[in-house]
C-alpha cells in the first residue's frame, strides 16, 4: 500500500490537544491499521512555541517543505494572546495552504486554523465553521465564507471545525480519507472510541 504523508502546521501558538489529535490517530493507524499514514511536522523555523509555552521541534521549516512529497495538509488553532496570527497570517504560511489547495490535496483545520484557510482564499464562497466567536465568525464572512452552524465541515477537500473537542474526530475522518472506512473502525475501536 502506499504511504499517506500529511504534514501538520504549527503557527507558534498552536493548541496541543488540537495538534496531538493527529499525531495519535496517524500514529495508532502507523503502528496498528494499515500502516499507510506518517505524520511531519512544520513551522516557520526548527522550533515553535505552543499556547501555553511549551516548546516543540519540527521536521520541516516552511521553505523546506515540497507539497508533492505531501497528500494532505492539517492546521490546528491557537491563541491570540500567544501569537498564533502572526504565523498564521504570514505570506509564507498563508502561500504554502494555497499551494496545497492548487494541488487539490485534502486540508483539514480544527477551530481558528480555519482562519487562516479564509485569509488565504481556499475558502471564498465554500461552506465553513470556526470557534463560535464573533470576531472569528466575522473573519469568515469577511473572505466571503458561507457560514455553517454545523460542528464540522467538509467541503471540496476542505474540513474546518469549530473547536478543540473536534479535533480527534477531524482526525478520524481525515483517517477515513486516506485509508478507508473499515481501517479507521478499527483504529477507533483500538484507541477506545
Amino acid at each position: 500500500m502506499k504511504q499517506r504523508k500529511i504534514l501538520l502546521l504549527l503557527s507558534n501558538g498552536f493548541e496541543i490537544l488540537e495538534a496531538s489529535a493527529f499525531i495519535d490517530v496517524m500514529g495508532w493507524n502507523l503502528e496498528e491499521g494499515d500502516k499507510t499514514t506518517r505524520l511531519f511536522t512544520a513551522a516557520m523555523g526548527n522550533d515553535v512555541s505552543s499556547s501555553f509555552n511549551m516548546h516543540f521541534k519540527v521536521d520541516f521549516t516552511l521553505d523546506e517543505v515540497d507539497v508533492d512529497f505531501f497528500d494532505a495538509l492539517v492546521i490546528p488553532g491557537g491563541f491570540k494572546s500567544y501569537n498564533y496570527y502572526e504565523d498564521a497570517y504570514s505570506s509564507v504560511f498563508l502561500n504554502l495552504i494555497q499551494r496545497f489547495k492548487n494541488q487539490n490535496k485534502i486540508i483539514a483545520s480544527v477551530c481558528v486554523g480555519a482562519l487562516p484557510l479564509a485569509k488565504s482564499g481556499v475558502l471564498k464562497n465554500k461552506k465553513g465553521t470556526t470557534y463560535n466567536n464573533s470576531e472569528y465568525l466575522n473573519t469568515l464572512k469577511k473572505h466571503d465564507v458561507v457560514l455553517s452552524k454545523k460542528s464540522i465541515v467538509i467541503e471540496d477537500k476542505l474540513i474546518t471545525s469549530n473547536g478543540p473537542s473536534t479535533a480527534i474526530k477531524v482526525a478520524f475522518i481525515l483517517l477515513e480519507m486516506l485509508t478507508d472506512k473499515e481501517n479507521t473502525l478499527k483504529i477507533k475501536t483500538l484507541m477506545g472510541y
